[in-house]
């Protein structure tokens, strides 16, 4: 491939080998351990559901017993496989008789042969992968039957009203206005609940909770609007946070398409241990590959704590971590939405030049991946004839680059919630831009020496350096020392630190095996 801004693909691959030195490390690290999360993931994989008395989830009360009682390390798996080989009962009933009866797994642990629990286990863990496999198949055969223009971004927008049933209204209404994604913000805070909330719920502030039941209401709302249209309406929702693997089955077992999902993001803007994360995002990653889903990273975030044009080698450098820690995973370059961001002052002389060169740098660095372009937001002032343009400007660099998902900015953009008709005038925003300039992209070439090819070499030669450093110090120690997005944190510090746990000889999670880098 030719670059259109002169990159220099030895140098790209430098990046990418550098990046995944860094992986390897983190790799190494996220095998040996596990976590609350990812505990509590596999019991609900293995059909564990529903609530007890005090609206404790029951993969809380389970995983819960198991960190008390000290065993956490030989993992949920092992404890539940024992107590259905000495009671027939099934994992759910198990659950459920632990918190109405207060039943003690861990004094059933009396078989350790792999082979036994592992025929215990096989029906369940067969049942939970072929559901899965369903919701992919059936995604895929509404996308052949219904077709899409690949050449330009999905135009992406968000929902968040607190109320799931109102969130449908306005889904709805994005949808037969030309929205490709929906995207139902989580409520404020819900990153930080060490637990996923049940039921359909109608109360969240800034956005609504993330639950099973409300992904499954959704995804029926949209499934609904589709067939209407005859086109695809792709749902996403986030999970990232202390939940993160636990919020990517729920989205598997109820058909959603895309997910924000970051190995940093949880670290740098939540607050949350970096050990947690990490591991954490490693099964996340393998369960979102095998379900088709497309993960959205974080690094747009970076620019809204740090300059965009002094700090855009951060959000380059973090990307290609973001890409090596989900190769690892199995996850295709086809579902990594990278992310990056237009933020730039507004007021930057041939700030344009310099968003536009980094998006086509970034699109010819991840070729194959859908990337997730976001909008300004940090100089949206509330002026909103002057946002308009900033998001037309935004939108115009998305489809000259081949951008994959483009999250719409909104005129109100700093002011409010968007409502409807705010909304809509984003979305004919990109459409008329979208049409206009459908073919820009290969019609337009750079100037040799100029704003924009001189621009895409600094910053890859920059993300370079930054890389070549993090070889030497490691990911961790990086962190602790505030190179990404400006935010320092302690490698021992910030939530969930106390729900990491190295494995035991007894640990087992055939999830792994049957899921990474398959369909």
């Amino acid at each position: 491939m030719q670059s259109k801004v002169g990159l220099d693909f030895e140098k790209v691959r430098l990046a990418k080998s550098l990046a995944e030195k860094v992986a390897v490390e983190v790799q190494a690290f996220v095998e040996r351990y596990t976590t609350v999360a990812t505990e509590r993931t596999i019991a609900r994989a293995l059909g564990i559901d529903g609530v007890d008395e005090s609206n404790v989830p029951l993969p809380n009360v389970v995983v819960d017993l198991l960190k008390e009682k000290g065993v956490l390390s030989q993992g949920v798996m092992f404890y539940i496989a024992n107590a259905m080989l000495s009671t027939g009962l099934s994992p759910q009933q198990i659950a459920e008789k632990v918190a109405k009866e207060g039943f003690d797994i861990t004094k059933e642990a009396k078989v350790t042969d792999p082979a036994q629990l592992g025929a215990a286990l096989k029906p369940v863990i067969d049942a939970t992968i072929e559901r899965i496999r369903t919701r992919r198949l059936r995604r895929e055969k509404y996308v052949a039957e219904y077709g899409e223009d690949r050449a330009r971004p999905y135009i992406y927008v968000i929902v968040a009203t607190g109320n799931i049933y109102e969130d449908i209204v306005q889904a709805q209404a994005a949808a037969r206005q030309g929205a490709d994604i929906i995207a139902v913000i989580r409520t404020t805070g819900q990153s930080l609940l060490d637990y996923v909330p049940y039921g359909a719920t109608t109360e969240g502030f800034g956005g609504t909770f993330a639950t099973q039941e409300n992904f499954r209401i959704m995804r029926k709302a949209l499934d609904e609007v589709g067939e209407e249209l005859h086109r695809y309406i792709r749902l996403c929702n986030y999970c990232s946070g202390l939940c993160m693997p636990e919020i990517a089955i729920m989205g598997a077992l109820e058909g959603l398409d895309v997910m924000l999902n970051d190995a940093l993001y949880g670290i740098l803007f939540r607050d949350i241990n970096m050990q947690r994360t990490l591991i954490d995002q490693y099964f996340s990653r393998i369960i979102n590959g095998f379900a088709g889903v497309i993960i959205n990273t974080g690094e747009d975030n970076y620019l809204t704590t740090a300059d965009a044009i002094e700090a855009a080698h951060t959000v380059l450098a973090s990307d290609l971590i973001n890409e090596q820690l989900a190769l690892f995973a199995g996850l295709p370059e086809e579902q990594m939405g990278l992310g990056h961001a237009f933020e730039m002052d507004p007021m930057h002389k041939n700030g344009f030049l310099l968003e536009l060169a980094q998006a086509q740098m970034t699109r010819e660095i991840f070729p194959k991946a859908p990337l997730k372009y976001m909008p300004p937001t940090k100089f949206m002032t509330g002026n909103i004839f002057r946002g308009h343009i900033q998001d037309a400007l935004f939108n115009i660099i998305g489809i000259w680059t081949h951008q994959g998902l483009q999250l719409l900015g909104m005129p109100t953009e700093a002011i409010h919630t968007p409502f409807m008709s705010d909304r809509f005038l984003s979305i004919e925003n990109a459409n008329y831009i979208f049409n206009n300039l459908h073919d820009i992209g290969e019609e337009v070439e750079f100037k040799e020496g100029g704003i924009i090819k001189t621009r895409a070499k600094e910053v890859l030669d920059n993300a370079i350096s930054l890389l070549q450093e993090m070889t030497n110090e490691g990911l961790f120690n990086t962190l602790e020392q505030g190179k990404f997005g400006d935010v320092k944190r302690p490698k021992n510090g910030g939530k969930g630190l106390d729900g990491v746990t190295e494995k035991g000889a007894n640990y087992m999670n055939p999830f792994i095996e049957l899921m990474k880098g398959r369909k």
